[in-house]
């Protein structure tokens, strides 16, 4: 029966996150904010919402190990599965923002969250605090750089004239979506991990984390085989970005999210250290900005070590 919840839960928090998202980018056009910064700021915060309200709700019902493990499997995920596959798929192309300013940045905020767990075993509403700070500077640095490049987000425009009605309709059942998601997601993992015998944080570095990277996975596949460019490398840094600045910074401004499960600082952060590090080595060699399909099968080869030593560490 937890499998039912997990699955119905992740269901929910798919149809919530895309009604936010449309609501979000709707509302915006009627706020008269331009299309690159719906699409680089409104977009990814509605983007984030599903893994805030997974990792707030698991906070507040004393599960912190789901809370972080959420956005730690979320990102190991990002680039092992997603990107793995998605080059596997068709090369992907990178341009020279991803070493100038993404990956730059993916690696200090990671780097951060690693030092604030590790320093008292625990991620204060300060520490939240400086995380999302440092995420509201990097976006504003974005989209000062974005302005000089003259490049602008895919944002759909028939949603500039959508009715406030329909708007309001679609921010319901979104929130609501969201909510009940996010409650039968945790309590359903919090079940399986008692049923199969492991921890809630590997439940939710593996089984949450690959289900919340789904709609993102097959976004990311579709534009693969249509060779399109629209869901690029710096989508999935961003969201890594986001996850850690947004995710865990909102959530433990909101309460104190102690670090509960050893394996969390012995085993899971070191992982996603090491994705987030080996990337700039797969971009520069051998072939220079090309994630090419043989880099992607070595990508999804370690995200398979990683499922499979998270689950025979509990055994």
């Amino acid at each position: 029966m937890s499998l039912v919840w997990i699955i119905l839960g992740l269901m929910l928090l798919v149809v919530g996150g895309e009604f936010l998202v449309r609501s979000s980018v709707a509302l915006s056009f009627k706020l008269s904010i331009s299309k690159m910064v719906i699409g680089m700021t409104v977009v990814s915060f509605a983007t984030s919402a599903p893994e805030l309200l997974v990792s707030l709700n698991a906070a507040l019902n004393e599960s912190p190990a789901i809370a972080i493990n959420n956005v730690i499997g979320s990102n190991i995920a990002n680039i092992g599965l997603v990107l793995g596959i998605t080059a596997l798929v068709s090369s992907i192309a990178v341009d020279k923002s991803f070493y100038r300013l993404n990956w730059p940045v993916m690696m200090l905020f990671s780097m951060a969250l690693y030092y604030f767990l590790s320093n008292d075993n625990q991620l204060t509403s300060v520490e939240g605090l400086i995380l999302f700070s440092g995420l509201i500077v990097f976006l504003v640095v974005l989209i000062r750089s974005a302005k000089k490049d003259a490049t602008t987000e895919v944002v759909d425009d028939n949603l500039a004239i959508v009715s406030n009605f329909k708007i309001g309709i679609w921010l319901l059942i979104g929130a609501a979506a969201l909510y009940y998601g996010s409650e039968w997601l945790v309590e359903g993992a919090k079940d399986l991990a008692t049923d199969v015998g492991v921890s809630e944080a590997v439940i939710a570095a593996t089984v949450i984390a690959i289900g919340t990277s789904v709609p993102e996975l097959a976004a990311s596949v579709i534009a693969a085989v249509k060779k399109e460019k629209a869901l690029s490398l710096g989508n999935l840094i961003g969201s890594n970005i986001f996850n850690i600045g947004s995710v865990l910074g909102l959530t433990s401004i909101v309460k104190t999210i102690p670090v509960t499960n050893a394996s969390i600082l012995d085993h899971d952060i070191f992982w996603m250290l090491g994705f987030a590090a080996v990337l700039i080595l797969l971009i520069l060699i051998p072939k220079r900005f090309q994630i090419s399909r043989y880099k992607g099968l070595l990508l999804v080869v370690a995200y398979g070590a990683f499922i499979f030593l998270a689950f025979k560490s509990q055994s």
